[in-house]
């Protein structure tokens, strides 16, 4: 799974990667955690790109209450085209969501070590992800939220979980943003290389937002 992220990279220079011109400016963020708003790219009404702000945690547009968003942060890319509710949204909205990082636990001694892990070239990349259009049909609340994809895990990313979430590239951004029904399984087979290091257990704590949370508490694994 993925359950919290960093994006630290100036937003609009890393949205420009994916083909999106935007001023908005996006704070740096080291300990991104569900049901808070995340940057991404996805297509506006005239089909262009564009940085958006999206709940994480995907709300299905049928969905009685939001409140099911909260343990939809993930879709399996294994199911993902058929599952009701993601299959909408891969057909119809999808997203790429920017980071430069995640953090996975891994089961040491008596306690679990937080890892952090970038590419092996330490660049921005984003996350393949889903977004929802959600209205209350009880008041004139509406939310728009995103889910990040995830696969089983590379044989580097086995060292520390059994998942990990799909990495995209610039390169695969129009493609995956226009609905290539190929890509995902393309992008699954040839996973970028990773680099991971230990870092404090403070990251433990959503809370908690500090460059220092990225600091290499050990030995890098690359």
């Amino acid at each position: 799974m993925c359950g919290r992220f960093a994006f630290y990279s100036p937003s609009e220079a890393t949205a420009a990667l994916f083909g999106a011109s935007s001023t908005t400016e996006v704070v740096a963020r080291y300990n991104i955690a569900p049901t808070q708003f995340i940057a991404a790219v996805r297509h506006d009404e005239q089909n262009d790109p564009e940085l958006a702000m999206l709940r994480w945690g995907l709300v299905p547009f049928w969905a009685k209450d939001p409140s099911i968003g909260n343990r939809m942060i993930n879709a399996r890319a294994e199911t993902v085209a058929e599952k009701p509710s993601f299959r909408n949204a891969y057909k119809k909205r999808r997203c790429l969501i920017l980071a430069d990082g995640f953090y996975e636990w891994r089961k040491e001694g008596d306690g679990k070590t937080p890892y952090f892990i970038s590419l092996a070239d330490g660049s921005p990349f984003a996350f393949a992800g889903l977004w929802e259009d959600w209205s209350s049909k009880e008041s004139d609340e509406n939310l728009q939220t995103t889910a990040i994809i995830t696969t089983a895990a590379s044989d580097f990313m086995a060292q520390l979980h059994q998942r990990m979430p799909v990495v995209m590239q610039p390169e695969q951004a129009e493609r995956w943003l226009g609905g290539d029904m190929d890509l995902l399984s393309e992008v699954i087979d040839n996973s970028p290389s990773f680099q991971a290091w230990p870092v404090e257990r403070t990251v433990n704590n959503a809370r908690n937002e500090d460059p220092a949370l990225i600091v290499p508490a050990g030995a890098v694994i690359s």
